[in-house]
């Protein structure tokens, strides 16, 4: 309810313009006239009762009922509040050790006796006061513009405006944030009282005080007739509501004298200064209170006087309730999560156009469902949100929920549809099972997009939405990675130009140039120095043999290891030259681009446990050698904190939903072939702590489970600290068949008759080999595994009972047809029940290998043990670059293996499970941020091109709706 609209039933409260009669009984405030608080302020109170002695004076009667107010049952409110408060400070700090509640007051003059007064109180009780001094003729704007940083202030509890009543408009009133509203003066926390719902709000302080005094005086509260005189606002709507519930009658000043001679118990008086009560008004045994502006600052101990000190205690109590509030707030939210119904189709219509058909929930109100806080997320638009990292700290201590994998077996080149398997399982599991559960997905390059895969949001009933949104731009993660990765490649080659060309004392002069007359190293070059062995930090003391190790890093350009990188599939960048204009001097040098998701920097993204494990792992990404063969990092250069700083937004995982509103995080989307192609621990250690122990957090490793599940164990894991419960290995007949001997399989081009038609024997030859040798790989890490069958319409009942009952026989735990593509969640809801049943089960997870196992005994591991390799073999470079690395100290670095996706052996046209074959290495390089070295099996493209026909050409926008079509 708006407090406009209640404000109209106070009109009727002004001070009454009444000649002042010789007999009558005033009630002044006792503060100077400068001192003009608002109705909500911390303002003194007069009680008096008149006598029923008749012959008796009005100032008599004022001076004897006066005692009775200061009496020790106004000091014992004052202490029962107070110790009230204490008891809930102390267990709210039990608890919560480190909370120290506060309350900060905006002023605008330089009385301080009301700032002395809440100290004062809050030093008996245990809490802090701050004060924000502002002009006596301060602006509105100004005002709110402090209200602002008190309410981003997570050390503030409370916010108290002790301002002019001309400077508490609407506006600023409702600035203040509710939760903080401690005076409950906005139309937020009004609407509450008037509502009587004051689970999360406050009751005006005054209003409180008024109502404990009244309830001092003898007559009962129950029928008592009030008049409230002054008071249009929230004071006089949250008093009239508390009055009202008590069961007394509200009377206001305009009535007939006479009227109120016969019916007034007591007066209330609002408004600020010196009020006028003729005695008529009055009848024996009315209490009068004077809520002006008045203040008492007398001390004596608990000996206190007016309605200030109770105010205040009242007020302070509201601070203490406000850190609960806000401690309780911190904890572990359960999820209200509302998913949203599918009506599936036949035929199933195109992906954009089903996920069109759906409206999204906002995405703050999918945040609040699963129990994130409004100051936890960053909206980008409507349905997608950033989420803040300190949602780890104030999850701490919550346990993780259950962890799983989907892999998949050596897929063809047209895909198996792990993602649509993610999303499928997820949306069984929290729309149908009831589970609080989490995807966790990769962010798509736009070169795939737009080139022959096309998305990557999952597909039919089971995807991520807005998928345009999800599979365009999406939160401008990739671009941040573009333009960091960019701009070491420009300090690189600028580095080397300038050192070509100038003198060490030039260059010095340079690098820490004298501003204002002083010369200065920043931060990073003072770490720069600590590396050289450098102590001393004036720059005009370093010796001309330090200054020259100092600025030159000397980077041979032949062994320049950094490419630039662009989000497009562009072959005709795979090779160029740069250096070839006049002004570069001729310093020209063959390099090349990569698409943006196999820079570093994006691998970075998706292991860094934080903003500054980033940075650390940023800083450490080796770029090139010197001519002397040392490493040369991105720190050396003075880029780190500038690639920290592209990056602080990137760091934080995508919000997003599904069709059926289960969450997703969509975070980073390293290759799978020369990175570990996962989504980021991040979104992983974020997604579990959110869904609760008993919740599911389901991610997809790329490519099949030799590739992508292997790095995930043995690189993601050992960098996160997380423990896998299952994995789920993806499966289609289409595939088995392909290794069971059917013919190549190729996208655009027709499948051949072998994989529409039924044929029994090539899924038996195919569930034999390679499916087997997959489940196999996953029990070399100790975890189990289910089958997930995605089922395509060619695929008969005889098929697909075949490969569940062949993957159960060769050591799954289950094996489950999957139809989420044609129905949604309630087409995996046998996964998703074979899931939960196998992750109940106890977990033996473990490495294929230790970090201390020597770098080639490593990569025969892996190639035996995973693979089926008979050996490995080392190229010479390869074994000069492994004698590198250990001498640089990079041997404990686990490996990620870039090899073919479409084989277990590095020949990808053979299918099944080869045997009898030696693993080439042709070239070992490193990713030393990243954190891990990678072996080159074969050739390896880092830059795909764009076919005959690439995707875009059924891709448009309607310049009148802006709806895009042929996004798939």
């Amino acid at each position: 309810m708006r407090l406009s609209t209640l404000r109209h039933a106070c009109r009727n409260l002004p001070t009454p313009s009444v000649p002042q009669p010789r007999t009558g009984v005033r009630v002044f405030g006792l503060a100077k006239s400068s001192l003009r608080l608002g109705p909500s302020s911390n303002s003194q109170l007069l009680l008096r009762a008149a006598s029923s002695v008749s012959g008796t004076t009005s100032a008599e009667k004022a001076t004897k009922l006066g005692k009775q107010t200061d009496g020790p049952g106004y000091e014992n409110t004052i202490r029962e509040n107070v110790q009230r408060t204490k008891e809930e400070m102390v267990a709210l700090q039990r608890g919560h050790p480190a909370l120290k509640p506060t309350l900060a007051i905006i002023q605008a003059d330089e009385d301080d006796r009301l700032l002395e007064l809440n100290k004062k109180m809050a030093g008996k009780i245990g809490l802090n006061v701050t004060q924000i001094c502002l002009p006596r003729e301060c602006t509105e704007d100004e005002i709110i513009e402090e209200v602002l940083k008190l309410n981003e202030d997570p050390r503030v509890h409370g916010v108290y405006l002790h301002l002019p009543p001309a400077s508490l408009t609407s506006r600023v009133l409702n600035t203040i944030r509710p939760e903080k509203d401690v005076d409950g003066v906005s139309d937020l926390n009004v609407g509450r009282l008037v509502r009587g719902d004051m689970s999360q709000g406050f009751t005006p302080p005054l209003a409180n005080a008024v109502m404990e005094l009244l309830a001092r005086h003898d007559t009962p509260m129950e029928g008592r007739t009030v008049l409230v005189v002054g008071g249009e606002g929230p004071l006089g709507v949250a008093l009239q509501c508390l009055m009202q519930r008590r069961g007394m009658v509200v009377l206001h000043s305009r009535r007939s004298s006479e009227v109120l001679q016969k019916q007034a118990n007591a007066v209330v008086l609002l408004a600020a200064g010196h009020m006028y009560v003729p005695p008529t008004w009055l009848r024996p045994g009315t209490a009068v209170i004077h809520c002006g502006s008045a203040l008492m600052t007398e001390d004596h101990g608990m000996e206190m006087s007016g309605v200030g000190p109770l105010t205040a205690a009242l007020r302070m109590h509201n601070v203490v309730q406000s850190s609960s509030r806000w401690a309780q707030g911190q904890q572990y939210r359960p999820w209200t999560l509302r998913s949203l119904k599918l009506q599936p189709l036949s035929p199933v219509p195109s992906d954009i156009e089903i996920s069109r058909a759906q409206t999204p929930k906002p995405v703050d109100q999918l945040a609040q469902e699963i129990g994130l806080l409004q100051e936890e997320t960053e909206a980008y638009g409507r349905t997608k949100a950033k989420v803040r990292l300190s949602l780890l700290d104030r999850l701490r201590e919550q346990p993780d929920g259950k962890y799983v994998l989907v892999a998949g077996i050596t897929p063809t080149p047209l895909g198996e549809g792990k993602s649509t398997v993610v999303i499928g399982l997820v949306q069984a599991l929290s729309a149908h099972l009831k589970l609080n559960s989490f995807a966790c997905l990769r962010q798509p390059s736009q070169g795939p997009t737009f080139g022959v895969k096309g998305g990557a949001a999952g597909g039919g009933y089971a995807q991520v939405i807005p998928m345009e949104e999800f599979n365009l731009h999406l939160t401008g993660d990739i671009h941040a990675i573009t333009a960091a990765n960019n701009l070491v490649a420009a300090a690189i080659d600028a580095r080397m130009l300038h050192e070509a060309t100038q003198k060490d004392k030039a260059l010095y002069s340079r690098l820490v140039p004298s501003v204002n007359g002083v010369r200065r190293f920043s931060p990073i070059q003072i770490s720069r120095l600590r590396r050289l062995g450098i102590s001393e930090l004036d720059p005009s003391a370093l010796t001309p043999q330090e200054v020259s190790s100092f600025v030159r890093l000397d980077l041979d350009p032949a062994k320049v290891t950094w490419q630039r990188v662009v989000d497009t599939n562009d072959r005709f960048l795979r090779k160029i030259t740069v250096g070839q204009a006049s002004t570069e001097k001729g310093h020209v040098r063959e390099t090349q681009f990569d698409i943006a998701v196999a820079s570093e920097i994006m691998a970075i993204l998706a292991l860094a446990d934080g903003l500054g494990d980033m940075k650390t792992r940023l800083g450490r990404m080796v770029v090139g050698s010197s001519r002397s063969g040392q490493p040369v990092t991105a720190e050396d250069l003075g880029v780190s904190g500038a690639l920290a700083v592209l990056m602080k937004d990137a760091i934080k995982p995508t919000l997003m939903q599904t069709l059926e509103g289960s969450p997703v995080f969509v975070h980073a989307g390293p290759f799978a072939n020369i990175a570990h192609g996962n989504s980021s621990v991040l979104a992983d250690k974020l997604a579990l702590k959110l869904v609760g122990e008993d919740g599911f957090v389901v991610t997809e490793a790329g490519f099949g489970a030799d590739i992508g599940m292997e790095k995930f164990f043995n690189i993601k894991c050992r960098a996160s600290g997380l423990r896998p419960n299952v994995v789920v290995l993806v499966a289609t007949v289409r595939a088995l068949k392909m290794h069971g001997g059917g013919p190549n399989v190729s996208a655009g081009s027709p499948l051949p008759r072998e994989y529409i038609d039924e044929n029994l024997s090539l899924v038996v030859k195919g569930c034999s080999s390679n499916l087997r040798k997959q489940i196999q790989i996953a029990h070399l890490f100790g975890v189990p595994v289910v089958v997930a069958l995605n089922v395509f319409k060619t695929d008969t009942q005889a098929e697909i009972d075949l490969v569940c009952q062949m993957a159960k026989e060769s050591g799954a735990s289950d094996a489950v047809p999957c139809h989420h593509w044609a129905r949604g969640g309630r087409g995996s809801v046998e996964l998703a029940q074979a899931v939960k049943q196998a992750g109940s089960q106890p977990s033996h997870f473990q490495f294929l290998y230790s970090q201390e196992t020597p770098i080639v005994e490593k990569i025969r591991m892996i190639a035996q043990k995973v693979y089926g390799a008979d050996d490995i073999e080392l190229s010479p470079e390869a074994q000069a670059k492994i004698d590198y690395y250990n001498q640089q100290g990079y041997g404990k670095l686990p490996i990620c293996m870039a090899k073919t996706h479409l084989s277990l052996s590095h020949l990808p046209e053979k299918k099944g499970t080869p045997t009898g074959f030696t693993l080439p290495i042709r070239d070992i390089r490193a990713s030393i941020g990243a954190g891990f070295i990678y072996p080159l099996v074969g050739t390896m493209s880092t830059m795909p091109g764009l076919p005959t026909r690439p995707c875009f050409y059924d891709i448009d926008l309607d310049p009148v709706t802006e709806e895009i079509t042929g996004l798939f």
